[in-house]
């Protein structure tokens, strides 16, 4: 099999090129011209971070790609859907104001932000996967699945159940709706924290199934009537109904390639990654540590996995960094992912992404 083509550029700057400038010669030498932008909604999917953590990619590299976008003749939007736990981003009014903090605006990026999936999380796309072993129907943010061109704009850096996030999981975790995360996160069925619950009657409403029900002002779910769709997690004032959270790492990382070939099937696509802060965990957290290794460059590829495999290997040339948890770790630094958080193993992901015909982990690394 042909190799992929990964294009990498490091950090160092002139008086005549900055960081931006840079990222934006990157991704032309990369091809991504290539792909026919003309009035095409072009839908840049990025993490806008988690109020309290500083690791997120800065919307100055978010307007390059914007700029590039409409260059070509593209009508780009910023996009990510909400998340399943309770944060700062767990509804379309409190993602955006989030990413507004954050300094992600039309005026700072040049496009207009979406959430993908919608007010509550529930405005979703039910997409077949062909050759699924997990995930027959992924369940994909409508205005993720509206969108012509799909680029991921990823921030590279270690996960706690994941291995690493990088291009597979901005894509596949980051479009999937709530009970598409719930989906991918889950093997049981959501329960409601007693503690918590105000008895207001709203998952009665959305529930298809009579499975909730409302006894002495206390919501509870029957599991025998319960599918596992997840709407009444999207509606819950309190966030007092939660999923289970009990899949493992493993088939995580499958039912993530899954709903990755959901989201890029059929459609052009180009993905590019900052390897920088590469902290040890999710940009989710409201926090970020150390950096596990220093920072490493800017990479691009029309193939994703072959991407994060580039990454990855980058990452694990890299030293370790003074004071980080990865210093701290007992565990063998062959593999900074996963001494880091040594449950988890990042190759079955991409094993399994690989086989539903994503791409390829063989790649030819294009350094500018």
């Amino acid at each position: 099999m042909e190799k992929s083509k990964v294009y990498f550029t490091n950090l160092h700057t002139t008086i005549n090129e900055n960081l931006q400038q840079k990222l934006n010669r990157l991704i032309k030498t990369a091809g991504m011209q290539q792909i026919d932008f003309d009035k095409k909604f072009t839908a840049i999917k990025i993490h806008f971070g988690e109020p309290g953590n500083l690791a997120y990619l800065r919307p100055n590299f978010a307007k390059t790609v914007v700029d590039i976008v409409k260059e070509l003749g593209g009508k780009p939007f910023l996009t990510d859907c909400n998340t399943l736990y309770v944060g700062g981003r767990k509804d379309a009014l409190e993602h955006l104001e989030s990413a507004y903090v954050n300094g992600f605006s039309p005026f700072s990026t040049g496009c207009h932000l979406l959430i993908g999936d919608g007010l509550k999380g529930t405005d979703e796309v039910l997409v077949p996967v062909k050759g699924g072993e997990y995930v027959k129907e992924a369940k994909i943010g409508h205005a993720i699945m509206d969108a012509d061109i799909i680029i991921s704009l990823n921030h590279f850096k270690g996960h706690e159940l994941t291995g690493f996030g990088g291009a597979l999981k901005n894509i596949g975790m980051g479009c999937g709706s709530w009970a598409g995360k719930m989906e991918m996160h889950s093997n049981g069925k959501p329960h409601v924290s007693q503690e918590q619950c105000i008895g207001c009657g709203m998952c009665i409403k959305i529930c298809a199934h009579s499975a909730n029900s409302v006894t002495d002002h206390k919501a509870s779910i029957d599991h025998n009537k319960c599918v596992g769709c997840g709407r009444c997690i999207g509606v819950c004032p309190t966030g007092a109904i939660v999923a289970a959270w009990d899949e493992s790492n493993d088939i995580l990382n499958k039912k993530m390639a899954e709903y990755t070939w959901a989201v890029l099937h059929d459609r052009p696509h180009f993905h590019i990654s900052l390897v920088i802060d590469v902290s040890p965990f999710c940009d989710c957290h409201a926090e970020n540590d150390i950096p596990i290794v220093p920072n490493v460059g800017m990479f691009a590829s029309f193939d994703p996995i072959a991407l994060d495999v580039a990454c990855a290997d980058a990452v694990n040339r890299q030293p370790v960094m003074s004071g980080s948890l990865l210093e701290k770790s007992d565990h063998n630094h062959s593999d900074h992912f996963t001494a880091v958080n040594p449950s988890t193993d990042w190759k079955v992901g991409i094993d399994h992404a690989v086989k539903l015909g994503l791409g390829s982990k063989a790649y030819e690394l294009i350094t500018l």
